[in-house]
């Protein structure tokens, strides 16, 4: 078999669409069929589908989205839609891995169509810039939970690929695993069901991970419990892990969150739709404001603004339904960069927009937004450390995983602590960090002495608690700079170098993409151009300012050019830190 590098080429793409006509005539045979998806509470528009092909992603929209996704404007991605849906990789993804481990098919056979685009929508994502042949495969996993059976199970899963398997928590508090080859596809999917966990849907055009309170159910501030609302939302959405086909062509991603505290751990601002929880101060009811259209991107940074309106709990998941139909019906397909939510509801108007989904609810009420007067404000919880739960004698315990990286060892080692200690369950956060819940008084003192938190420190320093990076150019092939080693070193040179009187948080992201949120942190760096000595280097823009909670901020950009080598990058960061965090160089030793 041909190298992956000579094998991928795209000069032989012409030659490799043969064989997906091939596999589409074998692969309704080979895959068990899709389970029909939950019955919808929202009607949607009749669409006709005759002379639409069962495979393309034309079949479940109405007409005037057809010919926005058929314009000679369309962007590159819708042209691939309609050829072939999304959704077919939910069943090719079996028969792809079967027909190369049985060596019925190589790389060169492949379409690179399915396999560096339609496979995302399975969950399968190449990496052939960086790991040719190899791929990265991300979870879905709404609250960010996770049991030990899961935990084994993950480690299980990379531990076959040696150095090249390992794991990403994530700034939507998912896992990512690394270093998967297609031929395991099949096995690893079909295990992940028998775990209760999916890959399906988690990327390309559709809802990413459902985010919420990485404390829910043990929070004493929290005004509901979010984990059984985005678990119903994750069944309803994505067809119990199945997939759900008249979602899978959406145009673009859409990031959806809850928040039942003020501390807003999961980031309302920069979410495509936000629910905030807010108690009603006459009926005591607690129900959702509604914010839409959060968003980073190469063109255009922006936070969420309000809809207009409240809905209560029984109405959260046929409006978030029908948003998704109103979206996929009515949004933008031409500008790749100007598809996200927030396009839709500008183009739109968002009364129009809110009329609409309660159109496609039937006729549906929204209540005004609600509105809550504070005293005093309220400052965000730092999640690392032992904490009393809401259930007396009980604790969570927050601890730092430097970077969010982890290896096939450190799940299983997790499993153990959890169950030893807590109640068998672990949460991961959007800032990349890991929680245990339901931990008894008497025994917090021997978890801590586990040697799992020498290096995932419970009690990290004021700069590594709060530091957060992408994946970097390790592995994805956007990514201008390394992030995820480099971010480690320079906060520990930092807190060597520095005493500082609270936490700053710092965020490392590799490109205007943004995947590590740098304008979120107090100090942010985005992977850009720079030069030292006249040559070119790896270079960082440094954003200032950004602020999470309440009242929330994007920061703003300082400076920009900024060489990335260590001698260079530190003692900037060290000027910062002092000049406007209040940093100041430790006493050096006599």
């Amino acid at each position: 078999m041909m190298a992956p590098q000579q094998q991928l080429s795209r000069r032989a793409h012409a030659r490799m669409a043969c064989s997906s006509r091939v596999l589409a005539t074998r692969v309704l045979a080979v895959a068990a069929p899709l389970a029909p998806p939950a019955p919808s509470a929202s009607p949607a528009p009749a669409v006709p589908t005759v002379g639409i092909s069962e495979r393309s992603g034309l079949k479940h929209l109405p007409e005037p989205a057809r010919a926005r996704a058929l314009d000679r404007k369309a962007n590159k991605f819708e042209k691939i839609k309609v050829e072939k849906c999304g959704s077919t990789a939910w069943t090719e993804v079996f028969e792809l891995s079967r027909l190369l481990q049985e060596g019925k098919s190589t790389w060169e056979d492949l379409n690179l169509d399915d396999v560096d685009i339609r496979m995302k929508w399975a969950g399968l994502f190449h990496r052939g810039k960086r790991t040719p042949g190899k791929f990265m495969m991300r979870l879905k996993l709404p609250n960010g939970e996770l049991d030990a059976r899961q935990l084994r199970y993950l480690a299980s899963t990379i531990a076959p690929y040696g150095a090249d398997g390992c794991a990403d928590i994530t700034t939507r508090a998912n896992i990512q695993l690394r270093g998967f080859a297609l031929e395991d596809a099949e096995s690893v999917i079909q295990g992940l069901w028998d775990v209760g966990l999916t890959s399906f849907q988690s990327g390309m055009d559709s809802v990413r991970n459902l985010t919420g309170n990485p404390i829910a159910g043990v929070d004493p501030h929290e005004l509901i419990d979010t984990r059984p609302l985005l678990r119903e939302m994750e069944a309803m959405l994505f067809n119990d892990g199945r997939g759900r086909q008249e979602f899978a062509n959406l145009p673009r991603k859409l990031n959806i969150c809850i928040s039942s505290t003020r501390d807003d751990f999961p980031h309302t601002h920069i979410n495509d739709v936000g629910y905030e929880a807010v108690r009603h101060p006459e009926s005591g009811e607690v129900v959702f404001n509604v914010v839409v259209g959060g968003m980073f991107s190469i063109k255009r940074n922006v936070v969420s603004i309000p809809l207009g309106c409240s809905i209560t709990q029984q109405q959260l998941m046929p409006f978030t339904e029908a948003l998704l139909r109103v979206f996929r019906d009515h949004g933008p397909r031409g500008d790749r960069q100007q598809t996200r939510l927030m396009y839709a509801v500008e183009a739109i108007g968002v009364e129009k927009f809110k009329q609409l989904i309660a159109e496609y609810m039937g006729g549906a009420e929204f209540a005004p937004p609600v509105h809550v007067h504070h005293e005093q404000p309220w400052e965000r919880r730092d999640l690392m450390g032992v904490h009393p739960q809401r259930q007396p004698g009980l604790n969570w315990v927050g601890a730092c995983v430097p970077a969010g990286r982890l290896h096939a060892a450190d799940f299983a080692e997790m499993a153990r602590v959890a169950e030893q200690y807590g109640d068998g369950t672990v949460r991961v956060t959007c800032e990349e960090n890991v929680i245990f819940v339901n931990v008894p008084d008497e025994k917090i003192p021997a978890m801590l002495a586990e040697p799992l938190f020498q290096r995932f420190k419970v009690n990290p320093g004021l700069l590594l608690r709060g530091m957060v990076s992408c994946t970097g150019n390790q592995f994805c092939g956007f990514a201008m700079v390394e992030t995820k080693q480099r971010a480690v070193r320079v906060v520990q040179a930092l807190e060597e170098q520095l005493e500082l009187t609270r936490p700053v948080r710092i965020h490392f992201t590799g490109c205007p993409n943004s995947c590590g949120q740098a304008q979120v942190g107090d100090i942010g760096l985005m992977g850009a151009p720079a030069k030292l000595d006249g040559k070119a280097v790896e270079g960082f823009k440094i954003f200032l300012g950004g602020k999470i909670g309440e009242n929330p901020e994007l920061a703003k950009k300082f400076e920009q050019g900024v060489p990335a080598v260590y001698s260079h990058l530190i003692p900037r960061l060290k000027e910062i830190l002092i000049q406007e965090f209040g940093a100041k160089e430790k006493a050096t030793a006599a």
